[in-house]
C-alpha cells in the first residue's frame, strides 16, 4: 500500500530485485569464464621461443680467437666507442669526417676546365649521350654497381674522390685528348703500361733504397690500371658500334 501510495507499483520493485539478483549471478559467471579462457590459452600456447642473441663479438665467436674485451680498453672497444674516442682526440679526423667533394670541385674550377676542354661534347662524339646513360642505368643496377656505390659511400668519398678530384687538373687535358682519338687511345695507353711493367721485370729493375722488385710491386698498380683503360676502350668501341 505504501509503495502504491508513493506512486510506484509493486511490480517495479520486483523487477529491480530480479535484475539485481541476475547481475550478482552474472558477475561471478563472467569472471569465471574469463579465467577459464586465459587458462586455456596458457595451456595450449606453444612453448616460449627464445630469440637468438644479437650481441656481436669482434672475435666472430671463435673459441681460438682473441677476446678483445680482455686485451682492449673499453673506451675503444667496438666501432662506435672507437669513433667517439677518435673525435675526442682530434675532431678534424679522417675517420668521422667526409672529404669536401663539392667544395674542392668548386675551388679547383673543375667544371670550368671541363667546359673549356669540351669533354662533354667529346663524350657525345664517342656515343656517350644522356639517352645512352639512361639506357645503361638498368644494366648497372643488375650488375649491382649502384648498390655497391650506395653501400660504400664513405670509402668512395674519402678514398677515391680525393685522388680523382685533386688529380683532375692534370688528368683532364689528357682525358680530353684521348676522347678526341677514341677507343684506340685507351688501348694504346693500356698496352704502354703493360709494356713498361714487362720491361721492368725483364731488366730486374729494383726500387731504390729498398731493393724490392720494381716490376712486381709497380705491376700491382700498372696491370690493374691497364685493365681499366682497356675496358674503357672496349666500352667506347661498343658505343661506336
Amino acid at each position: 500500500t505504501g509503495a502504491m501510495a508513493a506512486g510506484r507499483p509493486v511490480g517495479h520493485f520486483l523487477s529491480r530485485e530480479i535484475q539485481s539478483s541476475n547481475h550478482s549471478k552474472m558477475a561471478p559467471l563472467s569472471t569465471l569464464l574469463t579465467v577459464s579462457l586465459v587458462s586455456s590459452a596458457v595451456a595450449f600456447a606453444p612453448p616460449g621461443v627464445t630469440r637468438p642473441s644479437s650481441k656481436l663479438y669482434e672475435n666472430f665467436g671463435f673459441d681460438f680467437a682473441e677476446d678483445q674485451a680482455e686485451n682492449t680498453p673499453q673506451i675503444i672497444l667496438g666501432e662506435a666507442n672507437y669513433k667517439t674516442w677518435v673525435n675526442s682526440v682530434d675532431p678534424d679526423n679522417f675517420l668521422n669526417q667526409q672529404y669536401p667533394l663539392l667544395a674542392r670541385v668548386r675551388e679547383l674550377g673543375l667544371l670550368e676546365k671541363t667546359a673549356e676542354l669540351g669533354v662533354l661534347s667529346k663524350l657525345e662524339k664517342q656515343g656517350l649521350t644522356l639517352e645512352k646513360l639512361e639506357e645503361l642505368l638498368p644494366a648497372a643496377e643488375e650488375l649491382g654497381l649502384l648498390s655497391l656505390v650506395g653501400n660504400n659511400q664513405q670509402l668512395l668519398i674519402n678514398g677515391v674522390a680525393p685522388l680523382a678530384v685533386e688529380g683532375a687538373p692534370l688528368l683532364l687535358p689528357v682525358v680530353a685528348g684521348a676522347l678526341d682519338i677514341g677507343a684506340p687511345a685507351f688501348y694504346a695507353a693500356a698496352a704502354a703500361l703493360v709494356g713498361v711493367d714487362a720491361a721492368l721485370l725483364a731488366n730486374n729493375v729494383e726500387i731504390p733504397f729498398v731493393g724490392l722488385s720494381a716490376g712486381f710491386y709497380l705491376g700491382l698498380l700498372l696491370v690493374p690500371l691497364a685493365a681499366v683503360l682497356a675496358a674503357v676502350g672496349a666500352f667506347f668501341g661498343s658505343l661506336k658500334n
